[in-house]
């Protein structure tokens, strides 16, 4: 048996992931196997989880996913005998509606595993104990096993506040960390910045783990933590005759599901990673899978790298199938402006991008497949999601261009998203392979004919 345990908060900032990843990484000094789970879409948070965990974070989203799902996806990564954090998102009711659908607490009970609640106590004593109370009240079959006090400011408050939670609300407090001037998780415009990005990623996650140890009692926080059965079933896949598939990856293509991943491989596919920034060229692949990121921070070196963007429009102009996300549509574009400086993308597409200062797009998404493309049936439903703060400034083609509806979310214009031209596929919803299976299944066949087109048999 595994052992695991939901860390919330009552809200975003609450201090999630500094108990998250920090746990995450004093376990796993102490020998232990830890599994990392992200609730949500969030391709950032789950980043810095498998830092510290050193092991790869699965995204667990009861919007996108049914029950059933959740618990095989859950079952199937973990270890024997080892430890499952799964980080919520937003606050611990937080849903999409006023009953907290698709909640952090909501995938609690789905999973049966208690909570560790974080608590944000700037300013505040006794008040604290009220919000924990009410947690603990609003849904009483939630189990809210312990408390961690953060940004906590002297020895005092925490004494009161402790006092007044373990005696009013009778939730033990395992845990208090105290306000530090050193950032962690520095923020940009979205969010936390991510891992690969940080300079000392590696030095601020031993840091945090220090802190956690010698802050937070997690002896006695491994004695809260539910049991749970490992799914001793593998996915096989990986062989070595199958079609490959690119995958650029790297500081400006960041953003994949490792579900994603893993099922093109469990049909056999071959995955090869490739540097856009510094690549002179594509390799000799079937298709291209180019996930989210931010081309907007590394405009410069996509922008320096002519031969591979010439490489890539020259595949494309070929018939290589191509399937782009939000990061990946805006690189398919021909420029993108940044604070008013416009950089050449590889023009595969005839669309000019500029980012803003504040969010165009976020949250699910809806998509009803319309048009023809190389990736999904005619009346395919697509779940997703969307995080954007770029925009459309211009746009060469037409509607028919547009394979989608948008049935929920904003999309790429007038109600639609998914540009599509010959082979090339770009849109700025997200898809998880677990919630779209048909994704992976529409990638890797066309993989597969791109290949026979290439190599006919005798």
């Amino acid at each position: 048996m595994a052992k695991g345990v939901i860390i919330a908060g009552l809200g975003g900032g609450s201090g999630k992931s500094v108990v998250g990843v920090g746990l995450c990484r004093a376990l796993k000094n102490r020998g232990m196997v830890v599994t990392p789970f992200k609730k949500g879409p969030d391709y950032i948070d789950a980043g810095w989880l498998e830092k510290g965990a050193g092991r790869s974070c699965y995204n667990l989203d009861p919007f996108l996913m049914d029950s059933s799902m959740i618990r095989a996806s859950f079952a199937r990564h973990l270890v024997p005998d080892g430890v499952a954090i799964v980080e919520g998102n937003r606050g611990l009711f937080d849903g999409v509606d006023s009953r907290g659908a698709y909640s952090t607490a909501e995938l609690a009970r789905i999973l049966g595993l208690p909570v560790l609640l974080v608590v944000d106590c700037t300013k505040t004593t006794r008040t604290v104990a009220a919000m924990v109370l009410g947690c603990r009240t609003l849904e009483p079959d939630l189990d809210i096993v312990g408390v961690v006090l953060n940004r906590i400011g002297t020895e005092r408050q925490e004494r009161v506040i402790t006092a007044a939670v373990e005696d009013d609300a009778g939730v033990p407090v395992v845990g208090a960390v105290f306000r530090s001037r050193e950032d962690v998780f520095p923020q940009r415009h979205l969010g936390v910045t991510p891992g690969v990005e940080h300079v000392d990623a590696g030095i601020a996650v031993e840091r945090l783990a220090a802190r956690i140890e010698s802050q937070v009692d997690c002896d006695r926080v491994m004695t809260l933590m539910g049991t749970c059965e490992p799914d001793d079933d593998t996915v096989a896949g990986g062989g070595t005759d199958g079609p490959v598939i690119g995958i650029l990856r790297d500081s400006a293509f960041q953003f994949y599901y490792p579900d994603n991943l893993a099922q093109l491989a469990s049909f056999g596919a071959r995955l090869v990673e490739i540097d856009a920034t510094c690549a002179d060229s594509l390799p000799d692949i079937d298709a291209l899978y180019i996930g989210g990121g931010f081309p907007e921070t590394n405009a410069a070196a996509l922008a320096d790298n002519k031969c591979f963007r010439d490489d890539l429009k020259r595949l494309a102009r070929g018939g290589l199938p191509i399937y782009a996300e939000c990061g990946g549509l805006i690189f398919l574009g021909e420029s993108l402006d940044v604070g008013g400086r416009v950089w050449p993308m590889s023009g595969v597409l005839p669309i000019r991008f500029s980012m803003r200062s504040k969010p165009q797009a976020h949250g699910y998404t809806e998509l009803s497949t319309e048009g023809g493309n190389p990736f999904y049936a005619p009346g395919q439903v697509i779940l997703g999601h969307e995080f954007r703060y770029s925009r459309v400034d211009y746009w060469g083609g037409s509607n028919a261009d547009l394979v989608f509806a948008v049935k929920r979310g904003t999309g790429f214009a007038g109600g639609r998203d998914g540009v599509c031209r010959d082979n090339v596929l770009g849109l700025y919803t997200h898809v998880h392979a677990l919630a779209t299976p048909e994704w992976g299944e529409g990638v890797f066949n066309a993989a597969v004919k791109m290949g026979r087109e290439r190599y006919p048999g005798p």
